[in-house]
């Protein structure tokens, strides 16, 4: 898995967080665990391959939010009680 974080400006509530994660959601199908925080400026998602980052930097934008950055990096499923 693949754990992709991306840095976003502009949301400033809990609804600018939905509308981040639908957007995310859309344009990448296979995602899991899309979350978003307006206080972090910033959302995150699993995925089970590569991501094409000027795709997800094009639908970031088109909801008229500012994309900062992509990080992707590989991601480790913690067994029971992060062991």
């Amino acid at each position: 898995m693949i754990k992709v974080t991306v840095k976003i400006e502009g949301m400033m509530c809990g609804m600018c967080e939905a509308h981040i994660c639908d957007t995310i959601r859309r344009a990448f199908p296979d995602a899991k665990k899309v979350s978003a925080s307006r206080k972090h400026g910033e959302a995150s998602f699993l995925t089970e391959s590569r991501i094409d980052e000027e795709a997800l930097k094009k639908a970031i934008a088109d909801t008229g939010y500012t994309f900062v950055s992509v990080l992707s990096e590989e991601y480790k499923k913690h067994g029971l009680f992060g062991r």
